[in-house]
């Protein structure tokens, strides 16, 4: 009922502010012939762009999320609208002063003057999730004060009471929906935008990306100063830098943009593949440029609160297939994408290969402004649908920050070759993975575990083979039953008993041999069940 309710109030945002003018003016005739009785609504005075983003800010976080995301894509957008939707990555309404002081007392359980020397009653900076103030602390320090929206919980709640509600439609009335996965996409984000919520989480995020990037030239992360962090409010250290969309400042302090492009691609992945640690909310709103050396330029990052990492495994096979991409090697993209479960293990690799060549061909040796982006996730969406490619949910925050580096280095340097960027950082990166001081460090890393389990190995092995000789006992023994009983039976109907018999037996030996198949029999559909009850039934009747 909430989702229902929520989804009338969007409706209504959206006749409202008549979004439906943003749609091209050469549309299908059937979705002309629905939009007709729109026209009876007035138009609002705000021009479509100014509409689109009001719109999106009354609709709460998510969609405010969505709309940064498009903000960072001129190559799909116009520019009116690119300038429009610029302004949600930190231009927000604001929330009212005097709520702000109470949240922040209430919070640190003091008076602000007691908190801080002096505090800024403009905020720096309103965004989706959080509003954030100039502060100084009594000791000089100039910091930043963030503080969570108030009452975001239930907005969020009933948003994603109604993505669920899509996602499971979408799954069920279309097999391409169940390709997608969009219950478990919507689920990840729902983690992801409730651990937002959680400015403790943030903080803790920025001090371990700090350790990763600790005198690094490529990025600074502010400080946190712990003692004013509680889990609606934080407290950090205040950078002033040059906001990364901001071309003009930049080119007015001569800074070398091409360097600046390169090193935004090496920043990405040193945290993907080397610290496995990656800040994967990179719009232009949260990404500054130090003033300092602007031939050799530094960039700084806030707002940590959503960061993604990887398991070993799917960090192999990106990287392997990035390689073998970079290398023009489609036989093994086909068959990494076999090997790692992204299609299933039927797939013929023959075909797939072709169809990744001809998908990847067209975009190597291209700078960024001359790629298609666009055209080539519509071609790799229809590879996808005929190879049956299921999307990854745990690599959705990876591609979404793709998108933002994508954009990002668009309007930094257009003529970036993001391949020829990435490919040296990725061999090096895959030479590092082999070499011997890498291995001798995971050994010493997990050394102490294996002499911890090293005792009880042939215990373990003794149980297994045990296990082993038991089931392979009970198997014979109820093989030698269903012989007995089967010689029993008339002839008639003999062939449909063996057939449910031996269904039967399938199903036991597998329970029998691998335990995980007692937990698919648990969720098995009735089928399964009537499967084994018809059996059971076969065999105690005489």
């Amino acid at each position: 009922m909430r989702a229902l309710t929520r989804l009338l109030h969007i409706i209504a945002i959206v006749l409202r502010y008549r979004l439906d003018q943003l749609l091209p003016a050469r549309r299908p005739f059937l979705l002309r012939l629905l939009l007709l009785p729109l026209a009876l609504f007035p138009t609002p005075k705000q021009p479509a762009p100014e509409r689109l983003r009001l719109a999106l800010e009354r609709l709460g976080p998510i969609f405010i999320k969505f709309g940064q995301l498009l903000s960072t894509r001129p190559d799909l957008l116009p520019a009116p609208l690119i300038a429009e939707l610029s302004k949600l990555q930190d231009e927000v309404k604001p929330f009212d002063n005097d709520t702000w002081v109470q949240l922040v007392e209430r919070a640190l359980g003091q008076p602000l003057s007691a908190l801080f020397q002096s505090v800024d009653a403009t905020p720096l900076a309103s965004a989706s999730i959080a509003q954030v103030h100039g502060a100084t602390l009594h000791d000089g320090r100039a910091v930043i004060v963030k503080v969570v929206r108030p009452g975001l919980q239930p907005t969020i709640e009933r948003d994603i009471a109604l993505l669920r509600l899509l996602a499971r439609l979408l799954a069920r009335v279309s097999s391409d929906g169940r390709r997608l996965r969009p219950v478990e996409v919507v689920d990840d984000y729902r983690h992801t935008i409730t651990d937002e919520l959680n400015l403790l989480r943030e903080a803790a995020n920025c001090t371990q990306l700090r350790r990763n990037f600790l005198g690094s030239k490529l990025l600074y992360v502010p400080d946190i100063h712990w003692d004013y962090c509680r889990e609606n409010v934080m407290v950090q250290e205040r950078i002033h830098g040059i906001g990364v969309s901001d071309i003009a400042a930049l080119e007015a302090q001569q800074t070398n943009m091409k360097c600046l492009a390169e090193r935004g691609v090496e920043i990405f992945f040193t945290q993907v593949f080397e610290h496995n640690f990656f800040h994967a909310d990179m719009h232009p709103g949260n990404i500054f440029v130090a003033r300092e050396t602007p031939e050799n330029p530094c960039y700084i990052a806030v707002d940590t609160a959503i960061m993604g990492s990887l398991t070993t495994e799917d960090q192999y096979y990106l990287a392997r297939n990035l390689l073998a991409m970079f290398r023009r090697d489609y036989r093994q993209v086909a068959q990494l994408h076999v090997d790692s479960g992204w299609v299933p293990a039927h797939t013929r690799i023959a075909e797939f290969e072709s169809a990744i060549r001809t998908v990847c061909e067209p975009i190597f040796e291209k700078p960024l402004a001359e790629i298609s982006f666009g055209q080539v996730l519509l071609q790799l969406f229809r590879t996808a649908r005929r190879f049956d490619m299921e999307v990854q949910p745990q690599l959705v925050l990876l591609q979404k920050t793709l998108l933002n580096i994508e954009g990002l280095g668009r309007q930094l340097y257009p003529q970036l070759d993001l391949w020829s960027t990435a490919q040296p950082f990725l061999e090096r990166w895959m030479k590092q993975r082999y070499h011997p001081k890498t291995l001798w460090a995971e050994i010493q890393r997990f050394g102490p575990e294996w002499l911890e389990k090293l005792p009880h190995m042939p215990q373990k092995l003794y149980d297994a083979l045990t296990g082993l000789q038991d089931t392979s006992e009970r198997l014979t023994a109820l093989e030698q039953r269903i012989t007995t009983h089967l010689d029993r039976q008339p002839p008639a109907g003999s062939q449909r008993r063996r057939w449910v018999l031996g269904g039967a037996l399938i199903i036991a030996a597998a329970s029998l041999v691998q335990p995980q198949w007692q937990a698919v029999l648990v969720a098995a559909p009735w089928a399964s069940w009537a499967l084994v009850a018809a059996a059971l039934y076969t065999l105690l009747r005489r």
